[in-house]
């Protein structure tokens, strides 16, 4: 029987080189130390307590991951109200990371000038991160494609996203996905289709024809039954 390498510790291939199981929602997020812009990081042991948005970007002076850098760091503070920290990361060295952060300062883009990138940014040159998080899918493996992780202040990933490389992100949809998890776990509801903060949110669905019954003629002015296992509730 060979080894099993389904799990996020590294195994050793024949070639000599680590292989990782791309982590999974529900996992813990895999550790690493590395160094950023803003010095070292113990991820996730410096994070517990927050959210925190990982997300990888293809190189550093690329168009694409520019206007994201943009609009990361325009958005640091409405991040941070919900208490969630953003950490970048791409296989280019430190010195590139901070020469392409201070070119960024002086482009101009839609509303956005003047730009400082107030998060960290991983040096990523031996690739063990990227790997560690599945980030390499391209046939050179060179390059991180567009990826992003949402990990809860327990270290467990809870979203994964994956973006091709042509298509930036939308910060806005990041940000909902982490409001509807924070929701869900002070008020154990779920969200609908195209959920906005504020908006009707899903009742869990009865467990036993006892809770369908009751369902069915539940209506105290703040739940809309719409079938026994469909029931909105207003917030």
């Amino acid at each position: 029987m060979g080894e099993n390498v389904n799990s996020t510790d590294s195994n050793e291939l024949s070639n000599g080189e680590a292989a990782y199981r791309m982590p999974l929602i529900g996992d813990k997020a895999p550790e690493f130390r590395a160094m950023t812009t803003k010095g070292k990081i113990n991820f996730p042991e410096d994070y517990k307590g927050s959210w925190v948005v990982l997300f990888s970007h293809p190189a550093d002076f690329t168009p694409v991951c520019t206007t994201e850098f943009i609009a990361f760091s325009s958005m640091e503070k409405e991040f941070e109200a919900i208490d969630t920290k953003l950490i970048g990361l791409s296989i280019d060295s430190l010195h590139s990371h901070l020469a392409w952060a201070k070119s960024i300062e002086g482009i101009k883009w839609k509303d956005h000038e003047n730009v400082v990138v107030p998060f960290p940014i991983i040096a990523d040159i031996s690739m063990n991160v990227a790997k560690k998080y599945g980030m390499l899918q391209t046939v050179a493996n060179t390059q991180t494609v567009r990826a992003v992780f949402i990990i809860d202040p327990e270290g467990i990933i809870r979203t994964i996203l994956y973006y091709p490389m042509s298509t930036g992100r939308n910060m806005a949809e990041i940000k909902r996905i982490i409001e509807s998890l924070q929701l869900h776990d002070r008020e154990n509801v779920s969200t609908p289709a195209d959920w906005m903060p504020g908006d009707d949110v899903v009742m869990p669905a009865p467990l036993t024809l006892e809770e369908a019954e009751r369902r069915k003629t539940e209506n105290d002015g703040s739940i809309e039954v719409l079938d026994w296992y469909l029931a909105m509730k207003k917030m």
